[in-house]
């Protein structure tokens, strides 16, 4: 029996799913958002929180998720000046799906530790 070939069906253009996906996506946003869940923070509360993010990563995702809208940053009237980083109400929606996201990792997480163990067994 001959094998039929499947077209690859692409998300069509502006698809939500992708482009939320490709926000997710980037380099250590899902734990940015995850860090600003409770409350603003600032810069180096966010670097402390994350110890292997570098400050030059994390101040180009910084300033991409606040061009994306998903993060504000707040400017203090203090002197120095200083900065917060807190979620939009865009940024405070992706919360349930970085949570779901988390769920389904710590599940896989145990099924490959109990299938690493049964095989050394």
């Amino acid at each position: 029996m001959a094998l039929k070939l499947r077209k690859k069906v692409l998300p069509p253009p502006g698809c939500p799913m992708s482009a939320c996906m490709s926000l997710l996506g980037g380099a250590w946003t899902p734990e940015i958002i995850w860090n600003l869940s409770e409350g603003a923070r600032r810069f180096s509360e966010l670097r402390r929180a994350m110890p292997k993010i570098s400050a030059k990563v994390l101040s180009a995702r910084l300033k991409d998720l606040d061009e994306r809208g998903v993060l504000v940053r707040s400017v203090l009237p203090t002197t120095p000046p200083s900065v917060d980083y807190g979620l939009t109400d865009l940024g405070e929606e992706l919360i349930p799906a970085i949570r779901a996201i988390v769920e389904v990792g710590s599940k896989l997480h145990l099924r490959l530790m109990s299938s690493a163990a049964s095989r050394a067994a």
